[in-house]
């Protein structure tokens, strides 16, 4: 009788149950084949020597005696590197020699330095060739000169698409292994010693069962209470379900744990036990949704992965402390952490870490995601950020937000990453038993092939077949494919795929591709197409309006790969370019000429570049910004181009015009006139996401917002100019704001108003005032950082990105004249008091922001380049945080019968938060820029050159069009 004793792990996932029960297997030969059709065969076993750490082989003794008792012969190249020594090999019957070229059958593990591959040879091993990878080309090169049959063993699989050779699951049990080391060394850097400090890197133990033994020692102490409370829960997150993550869940099962559901996560992150771990295993459908709503579907994923969108960065990622990354990533597929991801779960955010007790002594984490092991080991994939490898002699280093990497200290803001690519070579002996005893089976099959005849007459076994590469000196017809990507690769210049990296990936030329043979080519004639430049935040909105049309095509341009892979992804008959307008002028002109309006939300500086290829191609174009006198002195050759570039679409400027327009129309019409015309408008966080000094989020660069402080501004009232000199002035004239009684809301002039009055009409009008809205107390706070000497254009020796490190109280002293940097601390806040005007809100804000920490600084030249890049992540936008656009028009009317009417136009616009949908201000500049783009393209706008919206025929439709995407103003008078 045979009794299976199953040890109980509390909320161990239901589907483990049968792993637990599948041990190794007799081992058979493939399907087809008998043990006869192997005598007198010849397999030959090569050395590795593609990295001094390959100690694996893809047949261990074991597999090599069933062999030789099947009646092969089977050859050995000596290596004392191997894990298994030769005398093993030689005990189960193999012939241990260097000379292996009497075997028609070649196998190994890693590639063939070219020199040693045997010409009319069948090789198998691991190739790296399948996504035409430009380092293993000549690899492939040689294979096909030399008449060779490539087997890949990363191509075997059965008839489900699974895999049915590989190392995976002792890559995740040395990938989990190596994790835990690294993680004790990381927290050790920031002042907390664990358990885990006991756990070495894989390599260093015999085997898998002595590094467990550690694993399990240190689990006890975490289960006495030995975690510091300040460390907090610790949350363990493993995608995938295959067996790289059953291989590391094996290791992880050996610490005290508890899995949870991905809804729970949240929960037991910020109120969980310190004497366990927690688990979450995360599957596809758990963080992938579908663009058009809908269940998960499987099979409609693996065929239309561009259909999907995944969530991982926004539902899960947050509440990780440690993510073991098991899935494979294909190019065009969702990645689980962008760049833009990374920057947010990596912004320092202690009040995101409820457990910290700072008053213990205890430093605070940086952030909650402490680590992460990419065991898929794709650079660029589907962890973005993760551009390299990481090796067995430096198996980590740490990334910050801003990308910079550090192999060298634990120390440091960022995320520990641990990304070997050849991590079950630190099991080599477990490895080598797993791996073989899954290929031996194989084995049978792969012997009968004979390179020097056809491979049509072959009779392979289909999991064998589709893995053949190459045979007869070309490429098989599953892989012809990879001989499209080279000569696409040939035939235009990689330069601007990633501009980080001297050699581009496959990913970046994956994507270049569709960027240069796809953009706009693939449809009829009737087709419109559209050039959007820029895929930033209030992109998404013109691309989702235009293509709900299903004769227009957008093509989305973006110096950033990934904001116009995102956008490409969500929305049909939408395909990505990479683009930077000032490096790449040729390809600009090239795709500007292929469209019929390019809409550009690019930095307003850049809008003439723009227009001037326009103008050349006779194209129309649309913006959201004001007509800058760069774009004015273009007009007259726009108008003979006989093309139309529309202006000031988008909220401020833009749907402000239409609905004072709309109200001047009404007054005109009437009789009236236009005594008075107040207007006030502002994004801002929801008063819910307004707990911050300046009262202020920021969902782009800071820079213009901080500028606009500092500038002169001109306006009318009662009749006389106003003019306030530039260096904030006009913050010294802020205007409490009441018309919305329940928000704190207050005022300052915005730039020129009196250009407005010829605009609209109004040259009656004694009052003519436009301004921008924020929360009380912003002005008075920016204010400080003015006299502070922060908001400034000046270059500034402290800041010169080539000086020495400097820390933002560092800084702080230098604009005071301090020269003694340690200068206690209580007299510091005295000068800064004294030099903010003797104003303790202001210097209470600049404390708050942390401009007196001992950060360091990311320098960029000047103070507001340098305090704009740090706002912008200090105030950015939460994953959970929503914003707020607010509009407010005043207009005095004067009536024939010489009554007064005060009209008050307000929009209010509530966005969502980004894991939600759009922002307010995504919506309220998008939508109107693409209603825009769509007029044009309908031919519903006529005149010529530089347009604004103040004419019936765009300002009337377009506020229709708004009011179907819910963006209405109320209107409420009183009567004089």
């Amino acid at each position: 009788m045979i009794v299976l004793l199953l040890k109980s792990v509390h909320g161990l996932p239901s589907r483990r149950a049968g792993n637990l029960l599948r041990r190794a297997a007799p081992l058979t030969p493939a399907a087809g084949r008998g043990l006869a059709d192997v005598k007198g065969k010849i397999i030959a076993i090569r050395r590795e020597d593609q990295s001094v750490w390959e100690r694996r082989a893809p047949l261990s003794p074991t597999n090599v005696r069933k062999l030789v008792r099947a009646g092969a012969k089977v050859l050995v190249q000596p290596s004392n590197r191997r894990a298994y020594p030769m005398q093993a090999y030689a005990n189960a019957g193999a012939v241990i020699q260097e000379d292996i070229g009497e075997a028609p059958v070649i196998v190994g593990v890693k590639q063939v330095p070219i020199d040693f591959l045997l010409p009319n040879k069948t090789y198998c091993f691991f190739s790296h060739t399948i996504k035409a990878q430009e380092a293993n080309m000549p690899l492939l090169d040689a294979i096909l000169d030399k008449n060779i049959r490539l087997i890949d063993y990363e191509k075997m699989m059965d008839a489900n698409g699974q895999r049915t050779v590989a190392f995976g699951k002792y890559a995740g049990v040395a990938g989990m292994i190596n994790i835990l080391h690294g993680l004790g060394l990381r927290l050790l850097a920031l002042g907390h010693h664990t358990p885990f400090m006991h756990i070495g890197p894989a390599h260093n133990y015999r085997n898998s069962g002595m590094a467990r033994q550690a694993v399990r020692d240190a689990g006890y102490e975490i289960s006495l209470g030995m975690m510091p409370k300040s460390i907090g829960p610790l949350t363990f997150v493993f995608t995938g379900t295959g067996n790289v993550s059953q291989g590391a869940q094996e290791i992880f099962q050996d610490l005290p744990h508890e899995y949870v559901p991905p809804d729970m996560l949240q929960k037991v992150a910020n109120h969980g036990a310190t004497n366990k771990i927690y688990a979450c295993e995360v599957s596809r459908r758990d963080h992938l949704v579908r663009i058009n709503g809908g269940a998960f579907d499987a099979r409609e994923y693996d065929d239309h992965p561009s259909r999907y969108i995944s969530v991982f960065s926004k539902k899960i990622a947050p509440y990780a402390s440690v993510i073991i990354n098991g899935i494979y990533w294909a190019p065009n597929s969702p990645k689980l952490i962008t760049i833009p991801d990374a920057k947010v779960l990596l912004r320092s955010a202690q009040s995101h870490l409820p457990w910290v007790q700072t008053s213990t002594g205890s430093p605070p984490l940086p952030h909650r995601l402490l680590a992460i092991c990419d065991i898929s080991a794709d650079p660029g994939g589907s962890i973005e950020f993760m551009n390299e490898c990481t090796t067995i002699d430096t198996p980590f280093c740490v990334y910050d937000a801003e990308q910079h990497k550090d192999t060298k200290s634990f120390r440091g803001p960022g995320v520990l990453v641990c990304s070997i690519d050849n991590m079950p070579t630190q099991l080599p002996r477990e490895a080598t038993d797993f791996f073989g005893d899954l290929l031996l089976p194989h084995v049978f099959d792969v012997l009968q092939s004979d390179a020097t005849k056809p491979f049509s007459e072959q009779k392979f076994t289909s999991v064998v077949e589709g893995a053949v590469i190459t045979s007869n000196g070309r490429l098989t017809k599953n892989f012809e494919y990879i001989q499209d990507l080279r000569n696409q690769r040939s035939g235009f210049s990689l330069e601007s795929c990633d501009e980080s990296s001297d050699k581009p990936g496959f990913d970046e030329f994956f994507f270049y591709r569709f960027a240069k043979h796809r953009v706009m080519g693939d449809y009829d004639e009737n087709t419109k197409r559209v050039l959007l430049l820029g895929a930033g935040y209030v992109s998404a909105p013109v691309v989702e309006y235009l293509t709900r049309s299903n004769d227009i095509v957008v093509s989305v341009a973006s110096a950033l790969r990934d904001e116009a892979d995102n956008l490409a992804r969500r929305f049909p008959r939408t395909e990505p370019v990479l683009l930077n307008v000032t490096e790449r002028p040729d390809l600009l002109k090239e795709l500007v000429a292929k469209a019929d309006v390019v809409v550009s939300l690019l930095p307003y500086g850049l809008h003439p570049v723009v227009a001037e290829q326009c103008i050349a191609s006779k194209t129309n174009m649309v913006t959201a910004s004001y007509l800058s006198d760069g774009m004015k002195a273009l007009h007259g050759a726009a108008v003979d181009a006989g093309i139309t570039v529309v202006n000031e679409v988008g909220l401020d400027p833009g749907i402000d015009h239409l609905l004072a327009m709309e109200c001047f129309e009404e007054v005109h019409q009437g009789g009236g006139k236009v005594e008075s015309f107040v207007s006030y408008c502002g994004g801002l966080p929801a008063p819910e996401c307004s707990d911050n000094p300046l009262r202020y989020r920021f969902s782009w660069s800071p820079r213009g917002a901080l500028l606009n402080t500092i500038g002169a501004a001109r306006y009318l009232k009662d009749g006389q100019i106003v003019e306030i000199p530039p260096g904030g002035a006009l913050l010294e004239r802020t205007e409490k704001l009441d018309f919305l009684p329940g928000f704190a809301f207050e005022g300052f002039a915005n730039r020129d108003s009196l250009a407005y009055v010829d605009h609209y009409g109004i040259g009656e009008a004694r009052t003519v005032f436009r301004g921008t809205i924020r929360y009380a107390d912003y002005s008075d706070h920016v204010l400080g950082l003015i006299k502070l000497g922060l908001i400034s254009m000046e270059q500034h020796p402290c800041l010169h990105p080539g000086g020495p490190d400097i820390t933002w109280r560092q800084l702080v002293c230098n604009l005071l004249g301090i020269t003694d940097h340690n200068i206690f601390y209580d007299n510091l806040k005295n000068q800064l008091f004294e030099k903010v005007g003797r104003n303790e809100h202001r210097l209470k804000a600049i404390e708050d922001l942390g401009l007196l920490s001992e950060e360091m600084i990311v320098k960029h030249g000047n103070p507001i380049d340098t305090i704009s890049q740090y706002l912008s992540k200090r105030l950015s936008f939460g994953p959970t945080d929503r914003d707020l656009v607010v509009l407010r028009h005043e207009v005095g009317i004067l009536w024939p019968d010489q009554r007064r009417e005060l009209r008050g136009i307000n929009l209010v616009c509530y966005g969502q938060s980004s894991s939600d949908g759009y922002s307010a201000m995504a919506r309220t500049v998008g939508y109107p820029a693409a209603i825009a783009t769509k007029m044009l393209l309908d031919g519903e706008i006529q005149r010529k050159g530089m347009v604004l919206p103040f004419l019936q025929d765009i300002y009337r439709p377009m506020l229709k069009r708004l009011k179907a995407e819910g963006i209405t103003a109320e209107e409420k008078s009183l009567w004089i």
